[in-house]
């Protein structure tokens, strides 16, 4: 019987546990087996999810196990080789890419910016989404608005969506040393998933928020930024700002399960279910 294995961040991991990761039965006449262990974003998980379950309808033998624990999990699961991929919600860092051997794109998805549904705002600026979020711009009537306070509500320290949000928006900038140093306002409410920080504004006056494109609904208002709205054409176009990928990354040779699942997710079938909630590669 297939079954997904879905285990969060434990001390597993830490521990190398993981080192068994790829290995492989022997083959049998009744086609691929073996095992494929993915770890890294919480942002790609439940797609990582999906991709397997439907993978795994057509080959039984291979056993898909997805772990989360965040993108520098995934990427310190794959410089370690202790995953057959690591998963990865934002861009590399130039020192990261260093010591990463493959880097596969599966996946593309937008970062919408959010407001409740009342509010009049309709388009910010990279910038004024910076100083909205850093604590600098605190009333609507700032940036066009009501004057009413400004509600900032952001995710979770070590979520992909966070990441890739604050450095792409210089929400997050680097030091004196080098050292990057996320800004977030201490006054914003962290929630710790898409779907509590889409309940949060759409439930809340004049709050701002950010999810993923492909979470985007009725219940919240998207606005433009820098003029142009967040939608999947306007990312593939490289037009809209506020964009990342979703990657696999990996550093050992992949084991024919783990090719097989690579080829599978980049296949038309594997981009199809990409399209369902997120922008297809292929």
């Amino acid at each position: 019987m297939k079954k997904i294995l879905i285990i969060g961040l434990t001390l597993a991991l830490a521990l190398g546990t993981l080192t068994a990761c790829g290995a492989k039965t022997e083959p049998t006449a009744t086609g691929l087996t073996g095992k494929v262990v993915v770890a890294g974003s919480t942002s790609v998980q439940p797609l990582s999810e999906e991709l397997a379950s439907a993978f795994m309808d057509i080959n039984p033998d291979v056993t898909i196990e997805i772990q989360g624990g965040g993108s520098g999990v995934g990427i310190k699961a794959a410089q370690d080789k202790i995953a057959d991929f690591g998963s990865s919600s934002r861009e590399l860092k130039a020192e990261e890419k260093a010591t990463i051997a493959n880097e596969y794109v599966i996946a593309k998805d937008g970062v919408a910016v959010v407001l409740d549904p009342a509010n009049t705002v309709t388009d910010l600026s990279l910038d004024q989404i910076k100083q909205i979020f850093t604590g600098k711009i605190t009333n609507w009537k700032e940036v066009g608005g009501a004057d009413a306070p400004i509600v900032v509500v952001s995710r979770e320290e070590g979520s992909g969506t966070r990441g890739a949000f604050v450095e792409i928006t210089k929400v997050s900038e680097k030091d004196a040393a080098g050292t990057a140093v996320d800004n977030t306002t201490k006054d914003a409410l962290v929630q710790p998933s898409t779907g509590a920080v889409k309940t949060t504004v759409a439930n809340t006056p004049n709050t701002i928020g950010y999810i993923s494109i492909g979470a985007l609904d009725d219940t919240v208002k998207a606005i433009k930024v820098e003029g142009i709205d967040a939608t999947e054409a306007n990312v593939l176009a490289g037009d809209y700002k506020i964009s990342r990928p979703f990657l696999y990354l990996s550093n050992t040779e992949l084991t024919p399960a783990a090719q097989a699942f690579l080829d599978f997710i980049l296949s038309a079938e594997g981009q199809a279910i990409v399209a369902k909630d997120f922008i297809p590669v292929q």
